[in-house]
């Protein structure tokens, strides 16, 4: 469980996934799903398309350009290449050594892709800074505290209230941040503190599983944070549900006044100060690929 050093208990501190690597397609389809997605993009008509180039044309091979947009590896993107999975122009295209030119509109199952290299920044929120922008205030954003971070165009993984603190990621790839932002969640690890003590009939009530708006919110671990006032809580699940953790204490009668999320799939706020962001390892991405 989190410390206030950023620090965490051996009960929560878990090993980091392995940075196997996994083959496995695009958003999870298999081959076979490949085939018949192109059978439906031939049923509406659009042939697929081969365009005769020279290697000293411009532009940049259609396998490559997908591969850096972060959707697959370069071998992969042939293959969903092969089987109609892609469009330049409205157009299905089957040749893997198409060139691709940058007024070159270029679709992956129908959603727009760019060849951006995928990049990942790790922001540790103070408070009082919005996640988006508020038409009402001129208060900051999150993207002014990573403005220098990078010059591609990143958005945030998930939502963080304003008045929480902690980790937050950010990136342009657009299959990671699908992946992250699935239902059944991702582990995350909170450090709360309460308006009053909390009870101990209480904290078995939530480890046991609380009902939200009649859905139940089952949570990995809950204890008392080491060393401090039992208003001080650590919790640690996977739901994605808004504002879940105030909602989980407030249908017990607590408040929550203070929320720091310490871990995010893995990755923790050591030596990030609060305000600072970073850029992840490659294995840490190879980890959260692997989640």
């Amino acid at each position: 469980m989190s410390r206030r050093d950023g620090s965490t208990r051996k009960t929560y501190g878990g090993r980091q996934g392995g940075g196997e690597r996994k083959k496995s397609h695009a958003r999870g389809n298999a081959p076979v799903d490949s085939y018949q997605k192109a059978g439906k993009s031939m049923a509406r008509g659009n042939a697929p398309v081969k365009r005769k180039v020279k290697e000293t044309d411009e532009g940049m091979r259609l396998n490559k350009y997908i591969a850096n947009s972060g959707i697959c590896s370069r071998r992969d993107a042939d293959l969903y290449i092969s089987s109609g999975n892609v469009t330049v122009n409205g157009k299905v295209v089957t040749s893997m050594g198409y060139r691709v030119l940058p007024a070159d509109e270029v679709k992956f199952d129908g959603r727009v892709i760019t060849p951006e290299k995928a990049e990942y920044i790790l922001l540790n929120k103070p408070k009082g800074v919005f996640v988006t922008g508020n038409p009402d205030t001129n208060g900051r954003t999150v993207m002014d505290l990573i403005r220098n971070a990078t010059k591609a165009k990143l958005d945030p993984v998930g939502k963080l209230d304003t008045q929480a603190m902690g980790l937050i990621l950010f990136t342009n790839d657009g299959a990671m941040a699908k992946k992250l932002a699935d239902p059944k969640g991702i582990r995350q690890i909170y450090h709360v503190e309460l308006d009053r003590e909390l009870a101990v009939e209480d904290l078995e009530k939530i480890r046991k599983g609380v009902y939200i708006e009649g859905r139940p919110v089952p949570v990995t671990e809950v204890s008392f944070v080491e060393n401090r006032p039992r208003k001080e809580v650590g919790i640690e699940l996977r739901s994605i549900r808004r504002h879940i953790v105030q909602r989980i204490f407030k249908s017990l009668g607590y408040e929550v006044v203070k929320l720091d999320r310490v871990v995010y799939g893995g990755l923790t706020k050591k030596d990030l100060p609060r305000g600072r962001w970073r850029v992840l390892t490659k294995q840490e991405v190879i980890n959260l690929k692997n989640l």
